[in-house]
């Protein structure tokens, strides 16, 4: 017996082809749209080689009203999971307008549509980066958002305010924002994982293409940090389990389990690492070589963050269940699955 359908926007991404396996797993039907902006068609490919199901696709950009409402018009789905944004903090610095046009004209065109089509439920991918530079550790859903650091940040947060009005002003519209700390890993068949186009912007992918020898050198962005070893500290959630999440998110509302019609739940381990202890971790788990130099530190990033789950454990019903050390294995395991290396 199916449940319901849900579509997942963004769905040939890192995070939501990941989601989209364990949606599957669950016993959802799904419908994956994307526009390839830092996606491709492989990543379609390999969840359909892990599920053994034909997933339907669509290629559209969601920032077209017009191409997007006729998803809407072709397929039943009661609930949406919203990946489609541009993610890179320091490309956000750097091109400001393309992050707020893409980001926040996606998730409105999302929203007018399920009102104009009576779907209900929407998990918002959001970010710690709402929190800015926290005060203390680790961060509840209730730590204040202070000024973020990046457009990339500014577009979470903006992003966060629009659903919460939109779901105040639409009755039978629900919504949960999941707070993401910092996804790292691959699926355990290494069928899919993080594969950026050009330079990576995110530390582990860089780690593995350093390692395979695509990157002469890994660059750690500043050690003279306030922190036990001056590198900035993460809380670093295995992608799978953060896919969980998700399901979980939409089980709530499909279910009637919500306590409010908006939610907000943190996704993280609750345990803060240095980027110079992943690195060393990463060199220690899989054997390999890391040549690793220090540069100056990079603009929109904080010293640290990591989360308090315990809302998310609690009231969700999800917990992080992988380790550090089995998630740098499989993000190896990938690196090596797309490289050809033995």
């Amino acid at each position: 017996m199916k449940k319901s359908c849900v579509l997942v926007c963004g769905g040939a991404g890192y995070i939501g082809s990941h989601t989209t396996v364990e949606l599957i797993n669950a016993g959802y039907d799904v419908v994956i749209a994307d526009n390839f902006s830092n996606s491709d068609m492989g990543a379609v490919e390999g969840v359909r080689k892990i599920t053994g199901v034909d997933i339907p696709f669509v290629e559209v950009d969601c920032c077209d009203l017009e191409a997007f409402r006729k998803v809407f018009e072709q397929y039943e789905f009661d609930s949406v999971i919203h990946f489609a944004a541009s993610k890179a903090v320091g490309e956000s610095v750097e091109k400001p307008m393309l992050y707020y046009r893409n980001n926040l004209l996606s998730l409105m065109n999302m929203i007018d549509l399920m009102r104009e089509f009576g779907r209900h439920n929407i998990v918002f991918s959001s970010s710690c980066t709402v929190y800015g530079e926290p005060d203390k550790q680790p961060v509840t859903e209730q730590t204040p958002r202070k000024p973020a650091t990046s457009p990339y940040g500014n577009t979470k947060q903006m992003s966060e305010d629009i659903l919460r009005d939109a779901v105040a002003a639409t009755e039978g519209l629900k919504g949960i924002a999941l707070r993401y700390f910092n996804p790292i890993g691959a699926h355990p068949s290494a069928l899919i994982g993080e594969l950026p186009r050009g330079v990576p912007q995110n530390l582990v992918p860089y780690i593995t293409q350093t390692a395979a020898g695509i990157r002469e050198c890994l660059s750690v962005f500043g050690d003279d940090y306030p922190t036990p070893d001056g590198s900035c500290i993460r809380d670093y959630i295995d992608v799978v389990d953060l896919a969980k999440a998700h399901v979980a998110a939409i089980g709530r509302m499909v279910e009637n389990r919500n306590d409010e019609n908006y939610e907000i739940f943190n996704v993280g381990t609750g345990r803060g690492v240095s980027v110079l202890e992943l690195v060393n971790r990463f060199r220690e788990v899989n054997g390999v070589e890391l040549p690793c130099k220090i540069a100056p530190r990079r603009e929109g990033d904080i010293i640290a963050i990591w989360a308090d789950p315990t809302r998310a454990n609690t009231v969700l019903g999800w917990k992080a269940g992988r380790t550090l050390d089995e998630t740098l294995a499989a993000a190896w395991a990938w690196e090596k699955h797309v490289r050809g290396i033995e």
